[in-house]
């Protein structure tokens, strides 16, 4: 090979392997068993494909649930998840960070069951400093229970964005500025549940779980953590601007993000804590910034 061409092939190869290094690194699959724990009720987990499937049962007696070992301190967090089919009316799969104190920091996927051919409804919430009463709820655009499908936090000093298909869903900014607590120096354990809620999860609590179609199962695969492992005392997160989800360009939903999130909330959101002036006749700060 000529020294001309060999130049040429060693400046394509820097080139590209600067471009790989510049692309968001997709969050790594963390095996189950090396990173989680169950919470309770460890007979009503079964696990499948060396450990890497999980599926959660609720039955009349007791629902369930795991948590990972570690705790983090922003990053970016996903599984993929298969509701529970069919008459789900009073069961809650939920997929969510927690901190671990009373004055807790928490960000909540909950997905509401329904009657057989009534469509599931996604509930997300914020808790910061112990105040949630942030609720937003969508019906999906798709069926939950057919197919696995992937629901992400990407979680940094300067917003909180939920995605579902890696479609934006909601965003949660930063409003220090404005007196709105944020949740920056309380490290958190991703949690998933199955678990009973017919006292409110459907219909306000007016449709009951019907047990004679347990057990009720929710399975879950594709465990991704990309971020600041800290212990439960941290305050800060050693690794600060350095990870990929702490760039300039994830301060901030691009363009084509905010469109798709406009679109999630024209045609699909059915409640927004934003929006109701039953609740809260004045309006919470965070609104505006948020574009609610």
């Amino acid at each position: 090979m000529g020294s001309s061409l060999w130049t040429l092939c060693l400046i394509l190869a820097s080139l590209a392997s600067a471009a790989i290094s510049a692309t968001p690194r997709r969050p790594v699959a963390v095996p189950f068993g090396r990173n989680y724990v169950p919470t309770w009720a460890f007979d009503h987990i079964k696990y499948f494909n060396g450990g890497s499937d999980i599926q959660l049962l609720l039955d009349k007696y007791t629902g369930t649930g795991f948590q990972s070992k570690g705790s983090y301190l922003f990053g970016h967090f996903s599984m993929d998840i298969k509701m529970v089919p069919d008459d789900s009316a009073g069961t809650v799969t939920a997929f969510y960070l927690s901190s671990q104190n009373s004055e807790h920091d928490e960000i909540d996927f909950e997905f509401l069951g329904n009657r057989t051919g009534q469509p599931y409804i996604l509930q997300t919430n914020v808790f910061t400093g112990g105040k949630g009463d942030r609720e937003q709820r969508i019906f999906l655009w798709f069926d939950p229970t057919k197919a696995f499908h992937r629901y992400s936090v990407l979680w940094n000093l300067y917003q909180i964005v939920f995605f579902v298909d890696n479609i934006p869903i909601r965003v949660f900014k930063n409003s220090k500025d404005l007196g709105v607590k944020f949740p920056f120096d309380q490290p958190m354990k991703i949690y998933n549940s199955l678990w009973n809620a017919d006292d409110w999860a459907t219909r306000g609590g007016l449709e009951k779980t019907n047990w004679s179609k347990a057990p009720f199962l929710a399975s879950y695969k594709g465990f991704h953590i990309d971020g600041c492992e800290a212990s439960v005392n941290a305050k800060f997160c050693n690794t600060q601007g350095k990870r990929w989800w702490d760039q300039p360009e994830f301060r901030d939903l691009d363009a084509a993000q905010w469109r798709r999130l406009r679109w999630v909330r024209r045609k699909y959101t059915i409640y927004n804590y934003c929006n109701d002036r039953q609740r809260f006749p004045q309006r919470a700060p965070e609104c505006s910034r948020n574009r609610d």
